[in-house]
């Protein structure tokens, strides 16, 4: 199902600086920052001075606030038992999607991630209408209420997949699509630290390389798969050097800023050299799903620590220290998002359940009554 960007996005830096800012202060526009460097494997890493805006900076705070807050009511839903099955949520990571595809072309680039897809599907275009509509089941979701958490899909977005690992081959594909058809697109395989020893991970690694496919692998290490620490999974834990004769680098995921600029850096090295492994250091602050307590495997001292490292909060002081926004204002933009969540997820309850017409719909590109297994007279019922 495709997606228009520009129809489903709800924030603008226009009506952005519109709703929040203060008409008589004078705000700074233009501020350069220092960002921690990145670890390079068999390749130069990226300069670490990122000029930036604030007119970008509210822009990427914005998204990352969004996500934030849809995450935290999407727990509260689940809490409720209003969204049922599976539900991983991506609170503490969103720097790596609101970061990426701010630098990638959204009309050329194609991307492809695992089963923690909700920031995902909503910097890609996906409203939090959509995404919540979809995660309740709903007819308003974004797969139609047919796919649920895992499987959310959009314009050049190739998933949201369950199976672990298996999207990173997808991945491979997208990009060999691109570079046998002429065009001048990367394509972008997401999988976390759990997923980095699936054997079909390094198969794409290898076919990748062999054919210079303009493909960018990107391993979002939150530090844990499931319950199990990286130590406990991996014998290499520097995830960006596992590609051998691929090279990599290693961004702290924790800045938005710096998640930019590595991609940036990257798109155009795959496009000019072929593969290259990114790995996002980064930290979840949920459980794997919202069936995990979270509470046997990892200590609160830990995950307190992470949260002083929160991107939204790295954000905000940046923005401070660059003279882009005060406190007050950043407290304004909050408060609106969480009104403008608020009035999207009543939208997406309020929305009914697919109708029967959906139980054979999507299986043929023609439509078709004569599907093997399905009897057509409960359409009409």
């Amino acid at each position: 199902m495709a997606l228009s960007l520009s129809a489903l996005r709800r924030f603008t830096p226009a009506n952005l600086v519109k709703a929040v800012s203060s008409a008589s202060r004078a705000y700074s526009t233009e501020y350069s920052f220092e960002t921690r460097p990145c670890d390079a494997h068999k390749m130069d890493p990226p300069p670490t001075t990122i000029t930036t805006t604030r007119e970008e900076c509210l822009t990427l705070l914005t998204e990352m606030m969004t996500i934030r807050r849809m995450e935290t009511a999407a727990g509260e839903l689940y809490r409720s038992k209003k969204i049922r099955g599976f539900c991983h949520l991506y609170s503490g990571q969103e720097a790596i999607c609101v970061g990426m595809v701010s630098a990638l072309d959204r009309k050329r680039d194609g991307i492809t991630t695992a089963y923690r897809v909700h920031g995902w599907a909503h910097s890609l275009g996906a409203s939090v209408e959509t995404v919540v509509g979809e995660l309740l089941g709903n007819a308003c979701g974004v797969s139609n209420g047919k796919g649920g958490s895992m499987h959310m899909y959009g314009e050049n977005f190739y998933g949201g997949n369950g199976i672990v690992g298996a999207q990173v081959p997808v991945g491979a594909g997208v990009a060999l699509a691109y570079k046998y058809n002429g065009q001048e697109g990367v394509a972008v395989s997401l999988y976390g630290d759990g997923a980095s020893n699936q054997g079909q991970v390094f198969e794409a690694y290898n076919i990748a390389k062999l054919w210079d496919l303009p493909a960018i692998f990107v391993c979002e290490n939150n530090k844990y798969g499931m319950g199990t620490s990286a130590e406990g999974s991996s014998s290499n834990t520097d995830y960006y050097t596992r590609g051998d004769y691929v090279p990599g680098l290693k961004i702290d995921a924790m800045d938005v800023l710096a998640v930019k600029n590595a991609t940036a850096y990257a798109r155009q090295f795959a496009l000019e050299n072929g593969p290259i492994v990114l790995e996002m250091e980064t930290y979840r602050y949920h459980g794997h799903s919202m069936s995990d307590p979270d509470t046997t495997y990892r200590q609160k001292d830990e995950i307190k620590l992470m949260r002083n490292s929160c991107p939204i909060l790295q954000l905000k002081a940046q923005m401070v220290t660059a003279g882009f926004a005060d406190e007050a204002e950043l407290k304004a933009l909050e408060k609106g998002i969480r009104k403008e969540v608020t009035a999207s997820i009543a939208k997406a309850e309020a929305s009914g359940q697919p109708g029967q017409d959906q139980l054979i719909a999507n299986i043929y590109s023609e439509p078709s009554v004569d599907v093997r297994g399905c009897d057509i007279t409960i359409l009409h019922n």
